[in-house]
């Protein structure tokens, strides 16, 4: 007999729950997980992860493409093969669950197959695929069950024509031309991919700009790029309707003014964002409170039923899977007592887009830091300055600081362009730790790196850029 009594069980082996399982493990806990699917959840198996592997073919696509500018010639027809595409990306992904389940065991986590439910107090029901019942007790209990993806009326996938992000990672064939709903960072990624194989896009938008939680000017700029590309963008746009054929979907666009247009397309993506998993997994036999489909949490992430915690989407903005993992940490450790624990200021998460150019900020936007009050000094620096984006040939880009001109503080960084998913981790340490505009300053900065620019932006804040 499996033993079924635990000091913390985690629902869902997400990037939050597999993570708060470990920490659990490491502080003498005795720990377990329930999943329903896949470890590692959405984010390793058909979000984060797989999606990246996608779009490092498309960049490998965009790049061959433009052999030429590089010296390179490449004889013959360049030509792809959706299927050994799709098949990459699921092998990296099942690579990293396999990877998972070596660090469950490794930590001493028991991992239970199957669907969960709060039954009452400490109690937790396991429903195995095959209808096996298995009842947990726990003296403390994580829900980690993820989000899935927001349907709006009329704009329901069926998986064939109307895909969600799941279809649009497994076409069997690519199509000719495709539909996005939605600007954030995953219409924006898979409309990227998409273009750079070949694909008509259309990109619509129902706010005035793409990527609208982006700094005004990072969005503009993304915007440029993505038109260059040959990305048809529809900003202020509604999709009121889908008409869909055998082959092909008619969606009818509201673009304001009373006016109506129609587009035909073989496919639509939605990416509306999404809502949290909080159905059928026995809430009602607790005090937690939902609020628009989300767990509501203190900033310890504990719930109004004593024991019961929440964290990762589940539990509402920013989408993140490092949010929900340290979420996960932070959490258990509050728990195990851990000293020093310092709640998530979100301020401090940032935020990363993969797409064509890349696009990665932290904290506040220029507007953002006039509306809370803050006189600010705003530093850019374009790629174009940058000797090693050159030599990249990636010359389309741009670094941006915001600063609180009485007091020094980094209040934001926003950029656009190549690799910068990998940049903005240092103005994110910056900001945890405080650090103002002369720490930065002083900051010495390895020449030929991209990360130069990051010093010249906070440089030309203060009126002392030197190359540019």
């Amino acid at each position: 007999m499996a033993d079924t009594n635990f000091d913390l069980l985690v629902i869902g082996a997400g990037p939050g729950g597999y993570v708060a399982a470990i920490r659990a493990a490491q502080l003498g806990m005795k720990a377990a997980v329930v999943e329903r699917e896949h470890l590692g959840g959405i984010c390793l198996n058909w979000g984060c992860i797989p999606t990246k592997a996608l779009l490092r073919s498309a960049e490998v696509a965009h790049l061959i493409q433009h052999s030429k500018d590089y010296g390179i010639t490449v004889n013959g027809t360049v030509s792809f093969d959706v299927g050994p595409i799709v098949k990459r990306s699921r092998q990296v992904a099942g690579q990293l669950s396999a990877g998972v389940k070596g660090l469950l065991k490794k930590n001493k986590v028991t991992v239970f197959d199957g669907t969960a439910k709060l039954l009452g107090k400490g109690k937790v029901g396991v429903t195995a695929k095959d209808g096996a019942a298995t009842e947990l007790q726990a003296k403390h209990i994580i829900i980690a069950t993820g989000a899935r993806a927001r349907v709006l009326p009329g704009l329901e996938p069926d998986g064939k024509l109307v895909w969600t992000y799941r279809e649009a990672m497994v076409p069997e064939t690519m199509p000719k031309s495709i539909l996005v709903i939605g600007t954030g960072a995953i219409g924006v990624e898979f409309a990227s991919f998409y273009r750079n194989m070949g694909v008509e896009v259309t990109l619509v938008e129902v706010l005035d700009r793409i990527l609208p939680v982006e700094d005004e000017e990072i969005s503009a700029f993304a915007a440029k790029q993505f038109a260059k590309q040959g990305i048809r963008i529809r900003t202020s746009t509604k999709v009121v309707k889908l008409d869909k054929g055998p082959i092909s979907v008619t969606a009818t666009l509201d673009v304001g003014g009373g006016k109506t247009e129609q587009v035909t397309v073989d496919r639509v993506i939605s990416a509306v964002g999404i809502v949290g998993n909080v159905e059928n997994i026995g809430l009602e036999n607790t005090k937690v409170k939902v609020e628009r489909n989300h767990i509501v949490t203190d900033a310890w992430m504990r719930t109004d039923e004593p024991g019961v915690y929440a964290i990762g989407d589940v539990c509402g903005a920013p989408w993140l899977a490092h949010k929900a993992s340290h979420e996960g940490v932070l959490c258990v450790e509050k728990i195990a007592g851990v000293k020093g624990l310092h709640p998530i200021d979100v301020r401090n998460i940032p935020g990363c887009t993969y797409s064509l150019p890349q696009i990665a900020s932290v904290g506040m936007t220029e507007k953002k830091a006039k509306e809370a009050g803050h006189e600010v000094k705003v530093g850019r620096f374009p790629f174009i300055g940058n000797g090693k984006a050159i030599a990249l040939g990636e010359p389309e880009g741009m670094v941006k600081t915001v600063f609180d001109a009485k007091t020094g503080e980094l209040l934001g960084a926003h950029m656009v362009g190549a690799e910068v998913t990998e940049l903005i981790q240092g103005y994110t340490i910056a900001k945890t730790m405080e650090t103002t505009e002369a720490e930065l300053m002083h900051t010495i900065f390895p020449h030929p790196t991209l990360s130069e620019m990051m010093h010249e932006s906070v440089l030309a804040a203060y009126g002392r850029a030197i190359h540019y």
